[in-house]
């Protein structure tokens, strides 16, 4: 049983941070502004969250989202606002999201694009973090339709056999902590 409660937290007019590709400021946009057409490149951040057994948490993204609504994810995601310092909107949106508090731990940052049929697109500089929590998920209906742990293993394997249920930008972050990354998740 997924605990619930439902609170808006993100919405359409909020300044999000444009950005060049070696992250210097660019200017400010809206959210809907920057996910119009193919995008415009500003700052995003990804988080995994793993439990003791490095399971990692996934969420089921809200039907309500304009861009991938039901595709399952990454743990959390979402964009800095303006004058916010990136690791504290880390930590506020697990605390929206999921109702967790862990100390999340930067591994690395990547540039993205991929376009969602003809509604808008993700155009990232993407921040990608790893934490690690076993506190009870208390998931923001606003925002996440479902969440669920699953073995590293296991994920892999989805992604190889059920690729099209996951959004992007997870398809991209995950093998690469795989690969270049899972010694710093084990040693959480």
């Amino acid at each position: 049983m997924v605990l619930t409660r439902n609170a808006i937290v993100s919405f359409d007019n909020e300044p999000l941070v444009l950005v060049d590709e070696h992250n210097q400021v660019q200017g400010y946009d809206s959210k809907v502004a920057c996910h119009q057409g193919q995008g415009q490149l500003h700052r995003a951040f990804s988080v995994f969250v793993f439990n003791r057994h490095n399971e990692v948490l996934l969420q089921q993204r809200s039907a309500l989202k304009p861009l991938w609504p039901l595709y399952w994810s990454n743990s959390c995601c979402s964009h800095p606002r303006r004058g916010e310092d990136e690791l504290a909107s880390v930590k506020r949106r697990l605390k929206e999201e999921l109702s967790i508090a862990p100390h999340p731990e930067f591994l690395y940052r990547f540039r993205y694009q991929a376009e969602f049929a003809d509604i808008g697109a993700e155009n990232e500089l993407c921040s990608v973090y790893i934490a690690r929590s076993d506190k009870r998920v208390i998931v923001n209906e606003s925002e996440v339709a479902d969440c669920r742990y699953i073995a590293p293993e296991a994920l892999d394997r989805e992604l190889r056999e059920n690729a099209s249920h996951y959004t992007p930008w997870l398809k991209l972050e995950w093998p690469c902590i795989r690969e270049k990354f899972w010694s710093q998740v084990a040693s959480l």
